[in-house]
């Protein structure tokens, strides 16, 4: 199958790479049982969105919602952000994945003209963890958010695959 590419430059470019990290990990999500999605990996951890898969992909949702409600707060839309919802099947997730995409898409699409780029600090949107972006650094963020993600879900399974052989 030929892959088929964006072509409105750099936005399309990130959605491009957002849509495969996604899909990745959809991929991997479609393989996960709901027993083992529910399963707590890491008793010990005190952030409380990495004791399971569950918890995991629930924070990677509200983040992936985040992201644009920042964006689009930063300019001039005022949006509460999301809050964790968790969901029960592992589907459930993946459909979940596909609308934050969706959602991503929709901010591009309602401002085509948007400047990605800036360097002057004061102009800069300011996370809800404190850090400052502009705007293409906060997607190029929500991408590598979701490879961590994607990395630490896959570890969780081999950790899981030890345990139950």
């Amino acid at each position: 199958m030929i892959k088929k590419y964006r072509d409105t430059g750099a936005c399309g470019a990130l959605l491009d790479e957002y849509e495969k990290a996604l899909d990745e990990l959809k991929g991997l999500v479609s393989e996960i049982t709901p027993e083992r999605l529910i399963y707590i990996v890491d008793r010990i951890t005190i952030d409380n969105d990495c004791r399971s898969i569950q918890t995991i992909l629930t924070h990677v949702i509200s983040s992936g919602y985040n992201y644009v409600i920042t964006i689009r707060n930063h300019l001039g839309e005022s949006i509460e952000f999301k809050d964790n919802v968790i969901l029960d099947e592992p589907e459930d997730y993946n459909n979940a994945l596909s609308d934050i995409l969706n959602y991503t898409i929709q901010l591009i699409d309602d401002y085509p003209k948007m400047n990605l780029e800036e360097s002057d600090n004061i102009k800069k949107l300011t996370t809800q963890w404190g850090q400052m972006y502009n705007i293409e650094q906060l997607l190029e963020h929500a991408i590598v958010h979701v490879l961590r993600h994607r990395r630490q879900i896959e570890r969780f399974l081999l950790q899981m695959n030890n345990k139950f052989q």
